[in-house]
């Protein structure tokens, strides 16, 4: 392989002198350090960063081969393999290196699903394990891999480092994304401890195999907005398809991508991994996602490195490797693992320092690293040791080793700003340092937020609807509390005497009632504070119970008493209709007050109306650029068993309903001068039931449209108020108004009244027909007892003689006789009662004794 960068003459021949001696004998096998490499680079899952870093450890040999100070008299030599990124496939490409001769004194190994089962098992041979691409934090466990060490550094590394930035930018709610593998899982376990101790919540943890689509939809049902995503490059090319397919990107979503993907990692192999989006689709989704990732190049580009090279020096050695091998780098096609290359040249260097320091030790005491073998655990550990100590400045930065083994680095933080990753800063984990630059560019002109920010927004009563229906209710009460004042004023009027004035009065102030229930149903959150909002439910419950019963109460209380009055003369015509009694109507409009008490009062001492809010579904903000939702609230007035305490009421003024409505059928034609109202009475009640039947059930159904309930309410309480108003006192007023009384008055009870002489003249006839009704019962017990006389004196004779003067045998027959006694009363009209006539059955003829004595009687 030809370096890009031209080499001194003396560094060109040492090389060559050294291939020369390898190839030829100058150095036989016993001058030849073999290291066993194991390398991810054909697999279809996983890290396949081998692309890269293989050219780069070949690079590192080559330098490390040409150093004449480095190694004397050795040369080092790397067998490897593709492991894939399968640990089954890395595992036996392990033993091909152990049981394969010669012996390597230390394996390279990368993908950390391989560095696992590889340094898990390595222990046995007593081999020293360095992963130059392994970033799993279960790998910091000295118990399990006790040999262990690594250039990459542990995933954990950038967890403080999302951390630091989660409270920078004010984020205290994440989500995590993560991919079934074992180096993401004890990520995720070691982040999620952090977010704990930085009291961040953790919405949502989703996971997947191979296919992201679901784990990304719960993700959107979850509300996520700040998402950590762990996973390997070409799972992170599904993610960002089907994140783009569900919009969880732009301005309203932050997304953290693991930093050491290829820079061009979301534009390439689209087809050949059967990616179902377009370049320009992964572009829009990729736009703006943070990254973080510990240093892997030096960031002195000018700062000479152990191997005699500066980090550019480097790039541009590996950009030539790569296109010998058929990259086009030119347009920034770069192999998987290429942002890792670096650390792969420095695990190299890392194993030639520790193969030099540990050849000066066992000179030492007389050994030398060609006396190791998989049994002998003294080298090994002079060889870990060396390794342990090692510390240099490496293409990647500082190489040094904590105790568990991990690479020591500081964190870079990146952000994807029109297609190109810039970075934003760094973050020293040890000092708690973060630099930063103040280039991060958010979609939208600001930080996104960490959750879907919920603006309550109280849905009120339109304003305009209010003020008409407060007018349209001042009008009612001002024409309620006018009717009041003419009814007591004209009281002494027979067309208000008659219709009883004072149960009038109830009547007005139940409608005053009602209409002033209609200005607490319009209040809302506009008027009044949330802590009294269950004052002004419990005033609606009470004036809107009271209202009705007081208003239908008295109409209900006279239709009732009209029917009575109507029964009671259908089942007993002789009997008089008697004057109403206006306490009998008082009563019945008491007890329905009574009912209501009985069942309030209990309501509002165990169970009060309280506010309960209503939620709506969430809504966009009238400005695209809100980056928030809308969540509609209601209020309503309920009680914790607001459903039986609603029952209860209903089912009582049902009741009533139903009766009075029954009550008005049964007397809609009834006309009667006690009540003279009492056909408008019956026609009002019917339109309030009807009314009421529309209302309850429909008011039910529209409740969580304010507008369209408080407007149907408050017209169908205006609507009865006034009708009730119209139908019952607008007669009145048109007759008193009208001047014209007894004519008026007659008129409206529609039925031809007499006039005062007509009146004397028809109670003296009714006295008069008392009288002879008196007299007529009189003289039948006279005949009676006549005919108990004739019977008696015809048993004693037991002869018959003739009828008496005065008395006409009708009919004489064997056995019967009919006498017919027509009395006229010369002082009686006959007008007034015509003739009366008694007709008598005896079995016996009248003796003539008995016939004188009847005459002389009559």
């Amino acid at each position: 392989m030809q370096p890009s960068v031209p080499w001194t003459l003396w560094t060109l021949l040492i090389a060559l002198s050294r291939m020369l001696v390898t190839v030829g004998g100058g150095y036989t096998d016993s001058n030849v350090l073999h290291i066993g490499g194991i390398f991810p680079i054909g697999g279809q899952a996983g890290w396949q960063g081998g692309q890269a870093c293989m050219p780069a450890a070949r690079l590192a040999l080559e330098d490390v081969n040409a150093r004449k100070d480095l190694l004397p008299g050795y040369v080092l030599k790397l067998h490897s393999n593709d492991s894939e990124c399968e640990p089954g496939l890395g595992a036996s490409v392990m033993y091909n290196l152990l049981y394969n001769e010669p012996t390597k004194l230390m394996l390279l190994a990368g993908c950390s699903t391989v560095c696992t089962t590889v340094a898990e098992a390595a222990k046995m041979w007593n081999l020293v394990v360095l992963c130059y691409g392994a970033s799993s934090p279960a790998l910091s466990d000295r118990n399990r891999f006790p040999t262990l060490f690594r250039t990459h550094p542990s995933a954990t590394v950038h967890n403080p480092t999302r951390i630091k930035l989660m409270k920078k930018f004010g984020w205290s709610r994440v989500a995590i994304l993560q991919q079934a593998e074992e180096v993401f899982i004890s990520t995720v376990e070691d982040l999620e401890a952090r977010c704990s101790e930085a009291a961040i919540e953790i919405v949502t943890r989703q996971s997947f195999l191979s296919d992201p689509s679901d784990a990304v939809r719960n993700l959107r049902r979850q509300d996520a907005r700040v998402i950590v995503g762990l996973f390997y490059v070409v799972a992170a090319r599904r993610v960002l398809c089907e994140l783009y397919k569900q919009n969880l990107y732009g301005k309203s979503y932050t997304w953290f991508f693991i930093g050491w993907y290829e820079d061009n990692w979301f534009e390439v192999n689209l087809d050949k991994e059967n990616i179902d989006c377009t370049v320009e689709q992964m572009r829009a989704a990729a736009e703006g996602h943070l990254t973080t990732e510990a240093l892997m190049w030096n960031q002195d580009e000018d700062e000479k490195t152990i191997s005699g090279m500066t980090s550019l020096d480097f790039r541009k050695k590996l950009n030539d490797a790569l296109r010998e091998e058929g990259y086009d780098i030119d347009k920034n096609r770069y192999p998987e693992g290429y942002q890792e290359a670096p650390l792969a040249y420095d695990a190299v260097w890392s194993v030639a320092l520790a193969f030099n320091k540990t050849m000066d030790r066992l000179t030492q005491i007389g050994k030398s690293l060609k006396d190791f073998n998989y049994n002998n655990k003294d080298v090994a550990d002079n060889i870990y040791s060396a390794i342990n100590s090692t510390q240099f400045l490496g293409v990647s930065g500082i190489v040094a080793f904590s105790s568990q083994g991990d690479r020591i680095a500081l964190t870079q933080i990146e952000q994807v700003i029109n297609g190109s990753y810039v970075v934003l800063g760094y973050y020293d984990t040890q000092a708690d340092n973060l630099t930063w630059r103040n280039k991060e560019v958010w979609i939208g002109g600001k930080v996104p937020q960490d959750r879907t920010i919920i603006k309550r927004a109280l849905r009120k009563v339109s304003l305009l609807l209010f003020i008409c229906m407060c007018t349209i209710s001042t009008v009612g009460i001002v024409i309620a509390t006018a009717l009041i004042i003419f009814n007591i004023w004209n009281k002494h009027r027979r067309v208000i005497q008659s219709s009883h004035p004072v149960c009038n009065t109830i009547m007005l102030f139940g409608i005053i009632v009602c209409l002033a229930s209609v200005f607490l149903m319009g209040l809302d959150g506009r008027f009044v504070f949330p802590e009294r909002f269950p004052s002004v439910c419990q005033s609606r419950a009470w004036l809107l119970t009271l209202g009705f019963t007081l208003s239908f109460g008295a109409m209900f209380s006279k239709v009732w008493r009209v029917h009575r009055l109507s029964t009671r003369a259908k089942t007993d015509p002789k009997v008089k209709m008697k004057k109403v009694q206006p306490w009998k109507l008082y009563s019945m409009v008491s007890g329905l007050l009574v009912i209501d008490l009985f069942i309030m009062i209990p309501w509002q001492v165990i169970d009060p109306l309280q506010r309960r809010v209503e939620l709506f579904p969430l809504e966009d903000p009238l400005e695209e650029s809100d980056d928030s939702k809308i969540r509609p609230e209601l209020e309503h007035c309920e009680s914790h068993h607001n459903n039986v305490w609603l029952s209860v009421i209903f089912a009582y003024k049902g009741l009533v309903l139903l009766f009075g409505l029954f009550l008005a059928y049964e007397t809609r034609s009834l006309k009667i001068k006690q009540i003279n109202d009492s056909q408008y009475v019956a026609l009002t009640i019917y339109n309030v039931v009807i009314m009421c039947l529309i209302t309850v059930p429909v008011t039910m159904v529209i409740s969580s449209q304010q507008d369209a309930s408080f407007a149907f309410v408050s017209v169908a309480i205006t609507f009865c108020c006034f009708l009730c108003m119209a139908l019952i006192f607008l007669p009145k007023v048109i007759a008193v108004l009208s001047k014209a009384s007894d004519k008026a008055e007659s008129k409206y009870n529609h039925e031809e009244r007499p006039s005062k002489e007509d009146e004397e003249k028809y109670q003296k006839l009714l006295s008069d027909n008392e009288d002879l009704q008196r007299l007529i019962a009189q003289k039948e017990e006279k005949i009676k007892k006549l005919r108990d006389r004739i019977q008696e004196r015809e048993r004693e004779a037991g002869v018959t003689s003739a009828n008496p003067p005065g008395v006409a045998a009708l009919t004489q027959g064997k056995d019967t006789l009919i006498v017919a006694d027509f009395i006229t009363d010369a002082g009686t009209s006959d007008s007034a009662c015509g003739g009366c006539v008694s007709l008598y059955t005896r079995s016996s003829r009248c003796s003539q004794s008995d016939a004188e004595f009847s005459d002389s009687y009559l």
